[in-house]
């Protein structure tokens, strides 16, 4: 019988580095939000031609809804700030 070394592998640079930048959360958290808008908006017209409400209208605002919170995720980075970092 043999032992499988344990993986002890550091995150890469690229992850890291989109963790600890500030900017590239708020561009990317920036950019899912502002889909999210434009995709509630296509919905919302639609809604407002008096066209009844559809399933791809309701999958379209979930689907919104979904990138938002995406959005906002990316931004506040929840993951990163439950445990301290070491230097």
């Amino acid at each position: 019988m043999s032992t499988a070394p344990e993986s002890t592998a550091a995150p890469s640079k690229s992850l890291q580095a989109f963790k600890d930048c500030w900017g590239c959360r708020a561009v990317s958290g920036g950019g899912l939000i502002l889909s999210a808008a434009y995709v509630f908006h296509a919905a919302r017209n639609v809604m407002k031609k008096g066209a009844p409400t559809s399933m791809g209208t309701v999958a379209q605002l979930t689907f919104a809804a979904s990138l938002a919170a995406w959005g906002v995720v990316v931004i506040t980075d929840p993951v990163g700030k439950s445990h301290r970092k070491t230097p």
